[in-house]
């Protein structure tokens, strides 16, 4: 019998070096394309950090970001639109996001291409949808996450 999926047990958190040795790597490695993926020290300063860290954020002692869904949704949303580096947010918004839930026991059935596609349809949407969209791709995640 399979384990039900449990998104809100307590995640482990992506650090800057996670990003740098898993995450960008991997992007530069298999989604290059005919864009090139600039070097990890020309990251924009703090940019990253924030991200990284926004989804653990606490207020009166509680999680803003409840459970792995919630977490991955904030970090996914703030990787494309936040532009942490020069080049290759989305791509490298998709490892990270696929890293994360990795370190988190989930991974998400879906190609390649059609997770790029939402990613590139998070990058386009308005900031004053970002509700809505955090929300979107919450659901989104939800339909295509499974245990590894």
């Amino acid at each position: 019998m399979e384990k039900p999926l449990n998104f809100s047990e307590m995640n482990k958190k992506l650090t800057v070096k996670d990003v740098e040795l898993i995450a960008h790597k991997l992007a530069k490695k298999i989604m290059e394309w005919d864009e090139p993926i600039p070097d990890f020290s020309t990251r924009f300063p703090n940019i990253l950090e924030s991200c990284l860290a926004i989804p653990f954020q606490t207020f009166d002692k509680k999680s803003l970001y409840q459970g792995l869904l919630e977490k991955a949704s904030i970090l996914f949303y703030l990787m494309i639109k936040n532009h942490p580096f020069q080049n290759g947010n989305k791509r490298i918004a998709v490892t990270t996001l696929l890293v994360f839930l990795s370190m988190n026991g989930k991974w998400i059935k879906i190609s390649n291409q059609e997770l790029y596609n939402f990613a590139i349809w998070v990058a386009q949407s308005s900031p004053q949808f970002k509700d809505e969209v955090i929300q979107a791709i919450n659901k989104f995640l939800k339909k295509y996450l499974t245990l590894i």
